[in-house]
């Protein structure tokens, strides 16, 4: 089979490998048939992940259930599934405790798309092996469309749940996203649907910031800190002056999501948090256990997901049409 291999800088290729074969008894064999790019891979194949080439690329994606184990039971041949990017067994203390991103049934930070933890290939792949298939895989709803639900694997769950939990226990929060990618606009998109009062989203991309403004929220190419403006602030741009720009902007006890992929140090204004009273989270996210709320939220019609997605190629353009820069492009197969 092939596997799309990220080469060098902007640059990626098919690699024929062996096709993957069940290990045992609870895994399954799936093929992707709609895949995406998730925001930090913009960043790899613009050279600055920590990682060398060459390795395995993508870890979202709707796939389709080729072969299961004898002991599989929640999904069989034929069902559609969305396949999370990390690896997870769901038995031990880890997984149990909702933590599957740091499972210790496998090394630490486990993954497609990337060799950390180990090698699993990646979901842009003619074929991926799923271990513990039950405690892993997904099924699709019926009534969603594949295509607008190809991050569900991580940055649309992600973003569910970077507002979702605070929303509830603060319905009405105003609301800061400071974005380059798509978990910014998921995150507009989600808290206007979940009841935000205000929603400001900053990003210097005119077309990222009409998008987000069809989501009903406010707009700026850049701001000014504003003191105590916003309960919750989301931060996806990677970058640690844009992060120290949104606690600067947090009411006393505010919240801080930092979504974003912190290959660059920096310095945060410490002792302004510490006076205002601020939670920062810097984290990936343990993106399984919040797969089907997400995706409930995307059946309830209170979202638009596909508007996110700015292309749909061929599967076979991967290797040219992967590397240009696109917002969010969902590749599919043909025989999908």
């Amino acid at each position: 089979m092939r596997e799309l291999t990220y080469v060098a800088r902007h640059t990626v290729e098919w690699r024929e490998v062996p096709d993957p074969k069940l290990r045992s008894d609870q895994e399954a064999i799936v093929t992707p048939v709609a895949a995406t790019s998730c925001d930090v891979d913009s960043a790899i194949l613009a050279g600055h992940g920590f990682i060398d080439p060459p390795f395995a690329l993508g870890h979202e994606c709707v796939a389709r259930v080729v072969e299961t184990g004898d002991e599989v039971t929640t999904v069989a041949p034929g069902d559609l599934v969305v396949v999370p990017w990390s690896i997870n067994c769901g038995t031990c203390d880890n997984c149990g405790t909702a933590l599957t991103a740091h499972c210790t049934a496998v090394p630490h930070m486990a993954m497609y798309g990337a060799p950390i933890g180990g090698s699993w290939g990646g979901l842009f792949s003619d074929l991926v092996r799923v271990p513990w298939a039950d405690a892993m895989l997904v099924p699709l709803p019926a009534g969603l469309d594949p295509v607008a639900m190809a991050s569900a694997s991580d940055n649309w769950s992600l973003s569910w749940r970077l507002v979702a939990p605070h929303l509830k226990n603060r319905p009405g929060a105003r609301v800061l996203v400071v974005a380059r990618g798509s978990i910014g606009l998921y995150v507009c998109d989600i808290a206007r649907a979940l009841g935000a009062s205000d929603v400001l989203y900053v990003d210097p991309d005119p077309a990222h910031r009409r998008l987000a403004e069809s989501y009903g929220a406010r707009t700026a190419e850049t701001v000014e800190p504003v003191r105590h403006g916003f309960d919750l602030a989301v931060e996806a741009t990677g970058r640690v002056d844009q992060l120290a720009l949104a606690v600067k902007c947090l009411a006393p006890e505010g919240i801080c999501e930092s979504a974003g992929n912190h290959f660059r140090p920096g310095e945060l204004p410490l002792l302004d948090m510490y006076l205002t009273g601020v939670t920062l989270r810097i984290a990936r996210d343990n993106v399984r256990n919040h797969i089907p709320d997400a995706l409930d939220l995307a059946r309830s019609g209170t979202v638009d997901p596909a508007r996110v997605v700015s292309h749909v190629i061929d599967w076979e353009q991967l290797p040219d049409a992967l590397p240009e820069k696109h917002l969010k492009p969902v590749f599919v197969r043909a025989d999908g």
